[in-house]
């Protein structure tokens, strides 16, 4: 089982301040993960901090 987090730094607000807009996405997804059963297929939006929508994180169910 594999956890995948992808984010497109070339958004708005993620090519402004990279570092601090990833670290700010990390930061809410660690405290946000005990809501899900992180079972495969489980998956979720990311948005950035004006609300946008970079990315995504998903369980995947078998190594590649």
């Amino acid at each position: 089982m594999r956890f995948l987090l992808e984010v497109s730094l070339d958004d708005a607000a993620l090519a402004k301040d990279p570092a601090g807009e990833l670290g700010r996405i990390l930061r809410y997804w660690a405290g946000n993960l005990r809501h899900y059963a992180l079972a495969p297929g489980d998956q979720a939006a990311i948005y950035d901090s004006e609300y946008r929508e970079v990315g995504r994180w998903r369980v995947d169910g078998q190594d590649e």
